[in-house]
């Protein structure tokens, strides 16, 4: 199980043992029978985490237990080390007073042998997984990791690390790819870096024919738009089933999802803000649930506009914003000029504000909606 951070559960896991899995010491201090803790005890031995006292204790005596061990079986009350009044040889006399409680943890206190600790879709991060080392688990079964292709389209790309010097007029670095792949690092699927498409039909037709046979999905990023050099949404409906090619959002429109054979086609705008907008909130759900998990809603925060956001009536918008917390209450503003080529515009932003269709210009101290991108790429 030491390899499985990140996989995803497909059947639920029990404990195999309670936890404690013996009565156990929440404190160090010394173990006694209730009620004698007015008397002066001799200390007959020493209960430690993994080397328990063997046998009981009599009248007048007690066991000095440390926090986590093993408490002797006659014993129903853990007096705090803080209580001692005096020790003197293997004699102890407490302070007066009335024990709050008797600081022993029962079997199965945390966890009952045989209970669920984890259900199925259940994505193995270190704290189940800890938990579930502590419940006697070792073994467990997990998904399959989908495989995941990820293209960019376009002729006018170059691939980052080609010198500034050596592209070509009217060339750009492909970023969409990259920043794709980085989207999906985090997830329970397997990335496969399936180059760039020129624009050319029979070029994307034979990339996404053979991509089909070999992932569960497909990203593209660009040429799902109208233009003469835009073929991956037609090519979707020629090899496959086209569901959707345009979405009522900003940024975003230009989106196509389909279906070739048994894989999944998610055709990205190509404008970098639109790919990444799409992929956050449309292709990460998606692939969570084909990874075998349950996909939440995104979080959403109430926030007070720090200043005034422009907003034409129609699609749905996400713009770029930084969000504080001031006074008890989160503060949020735009990080400038929103166009969907401008990639700067994630430069410090943590989250997307959203902005409902229905809504116009909003002013200063207006409450939106904020999706934190901790939580969308979480």
């Amino acid at each position: 199980m030491q390899h499985s951070r990140g996989r995803v559960l497909a059947k639920p896991v029990t404990a195999q043992l309670s936890l404690p899995p013996f009565r156990a010491s929440a404190m160090d201090g010394y173990a006694i029978q209730a009620g004698m803790h007015d008397q002066i005890l001799n200390v007959t031995g020493e209960s430690l985490a993994g080397h328990p006292f063997q046998g009981d204790i009599g009248p007048g005596e007690c066991v000095r237990i440390f926090t986590g061990a093993l408490v002797p079986a006659n014993a129903d009350q853990i007096i705090l080390q803080e209580e001692v009044a005096e020790r003197e040889g293997m004699q102890v006399r407490f302070n007066a007073h009335s024990p709050s409680e008797s600081y022993i943890r029962p079997v199965g206190n945390d966890l009952k042998v045989g209970s669920q600790i984890a259900d199925q879709g259940d994505v193995l991060n270190p704290f189940l997984m800890g938990s579930l080392a502590s419940a006697g688990v070792n073994l467990v079964e997990v998904f399959r990791r989908p495989v995941i292709g990820v293209f960019s389209s376009g002729d006018e790309l170059r691939d980052p690390g080609v010198e500034v010097k050596d592209l070509l007029e009217g060339q750009i670095y492909d970023s969409n790819r990259l920043t794709v792949k980085q989207l999906l690092a985090t997830m329970p699927v397997e990335v496969r870096d399936l180059g760039r498409l020129a624009d050319e039909a029979d070029v994307v037709s034979e990339a996404l024919r053979n991509g089909a046979r070999i992932c569960d999905a497909m990203i593209t990023s660009g040429g799902v738009s109208v233009g003469d050099a835009d073929y991956i949404s037609e090519t979707i409906e020629k090899l496959g089933t086209l569901a959707f090619w345009r979405l009522n959002l900003k940024p975003g429109k230009p989106m196509a999802f389909g279906k070739i054979e048994n894989c999944w086609i998610f055709g990205l705008p190509g404008n970098p803000v639109s790919t990444i907008v799409t992929a956050l909130l449309l292709v990460r759900p998606a692939l969570a649930t084909l990874a075998g998990t349950v996909a939440e809603p995104p979080l959403r925060i109430k926030a007070k506009l720090t200043a005034p956001l422009q907003h034409q009536p129609g699609r749905t918008e996400y713009q770029r914003g930084t969000f504080t917390q001031r006074n008890g209450e989160f503060e949020v503003g735009h990080t400038g000029d929103q166009g969907s080529n401008r990639l700067s515009t994630f430069h410090n932003a943590n989250c997307l504000i959203e902005v409902n269709k229905a809504i116009g210009n909003l002013q200063s101290g207006d409450w939106v909606n904020i999706l934190p991108l901790t939580d969308l790429t979480k």
